[in-house]
């Protein structure tokens, strides 16, 4: 935690909140809604305008929602303002192979009338997620939704003050930082992390295809790593296309046509023709988890806290859980009359959240190394492996609710029930 002489930064007439979010993201305003709800003082730090993030080009990506997710979704009052945007994810399928040749004769099918809940999650666009919550976030009275600079300085004492660079000032109870996997509040805090890269690169794209692709996710593995085809509304899909970085980098900088002859080995032709249906993106893979999700009067959400490989599509929906689960302790203990800043209640959330992100870091990792070569050994022992799990309907259908987020000890928002 930085600990600066107190003066003249921290002199004069101070804004107060309850809690403080750093980062007005995804994560950041799912939290500012949630807390709010539990009648909290909120102020949702955010250094880029809400019209910019709001444009259509903000961000490119499409995200996978865990069913759990969205269940969180429709308890926050999110999910009417973007359900005809959405896309029902009815089965994932898993195969190995090489670009040009083909899935291996061993796959794993995921299908959604295994389980009882329903579709196992809903593909969403980011333009359309980040306006929604962005525009409720407008319209909750006990939000401030603030343009600041970054923050300069934070010293935590009987609470938090934290001055940004334009010399606004604010002093908080707690300080949740929602900034990403360079987290800034997690450095101030003291807090380090466990990171490392893949050596991989994620194109992303939203792809339109001559035929109907029936609510159907695709996760291809290839040798420099997985190829993610996962529906939209209408005949589109997103791709997450992990190449390494001097691939990548090369594809990444061809014209839309030549870029699309380099994606078709690997994508095949069981959508027919395809072509581009926006822009491209590019995003660096790595591993990056805090050694603390906690530190005084400092809790950390998202990828702040996790940032893991996206082959699973759970980035985001890790994210989602802390934000319940951060939003029930501090709700709870508010209502028992707790210090919700003190260190045993954040203890709850870091005890919460810490098995389970590191467990799904582990996986995706580990899935990834497996994976993303050709060694005939390991691509005989993975596609064998590939085959059992799918012969075995209760292991199948135990990894179904996993990847639906119905796993482990959900926190009401995710059960779809108010906190």
């Amino acid at each position: 935690m930085d600990n600066p002489v107190r003066g003249a930064i921290f002199e004069g007439m101070k804004q107060t909140t309850d809690i403080l979010i750093v980062g007005g993201g995804l994560n950041g305003t799912a939290l500012a809604l949630a807390l709010a709800a539990g009648g909290f003082n909120i102020a949702l730090a955010e250094t880029l305008p809400a019209k910019r993030q709001s444009s259509h080009d903000f961000d490119g990506r499409a995200y996978a929602l865990a069913l759990a997710s969205q269940k969180m979704l429709v308890a926050l009052g999110i999910w009417p303002e973007i359900s005809e945007h959405a896309q029902p994810i009815l089965d994932i399928y898993a195969s190995d192979g090489r670009p040009g040749e083909g899935a291996a004769p061993w796959f794993l099918h995921f299908d959604h009338r295994e389980i009882e809940e329903g579709p196992m999650g809903f593909m969403v666009e980011d333009r359309y997620l980040r306006r929604a919550l962005l525009d409720r976030v407008s319209a909750v009275g006990n939000i401030r939704r603030i343009n600041k600079s970054a923050v300069a300085q934070m010293v935590a004492t009987d609470g938090v003050d934290v001055a940004f660079a334009d010399g606004a000032t604010f002093a908080a109870g707690l300080l949740v930082g929602c900034d990403g996997r360079k987290s800034k509040t997690a450095q101030r805090a003291g807090i380090n992390r466990t990171e490392w890269g893949y050596g991989q690169t994620a194109l992303v794209a939203a792809i339109a295809h001559e035929k109907p692709h029936d609510g159907v996710a695709h996760q291809f593995f290839t040798p420099s790593g997985p190829l993610g085809i996962l529906p939209l509304p209408g005949r589109r899909c997103s791709i997450v296309w992990a190449e390494t970085d001097a691939r990548a980098a090369k594809i990444n900088a061809l014209a839309d046509r030549e870029y699309l002859a380099e994606l078709r080995p690997a994508f095949g032709d069981f959508l027919g023709k395809i072509e581009l249906a926006g822009d491209r993106f590019a995003y660096p893979l790595g591993l990056s988890v805090a050694n603390r999700f906690v530190a005084d009067r400092v809790a950390l959400v998202g990828d702040a806290a996790h940032g893991i490989h996206p082959l699973a599509g759970q980035g985001l929906n890790l994210g989602l859980r802390d934000v319940a689960a951060l939003a029930e302790v501090l709700i709870e203990a508010k209502r028992r009359g707790e210090d919700v800043t003190s260190p045993l209640v954040l203890a709850r959330y870091e005890q919460w959240r810490r098995f389970d992100t590191t467990a799904m870091a582990m996986a995706t990792d580990g899935i990834n190394r497996l994976f993303s070569n050709d060694n005939p050994v390991l691509r005989a022992g993975r596609d064998i492996g590939l085959g059992v799990v799918n012969a075995l309907p209760v292991l199948r259908r135990g990894l179904m609710r996993q990847a639906a987020g119905l796993g482990g000890e959900l926190p009401k928002l995710m059960r779809g029930t108010q906190i």
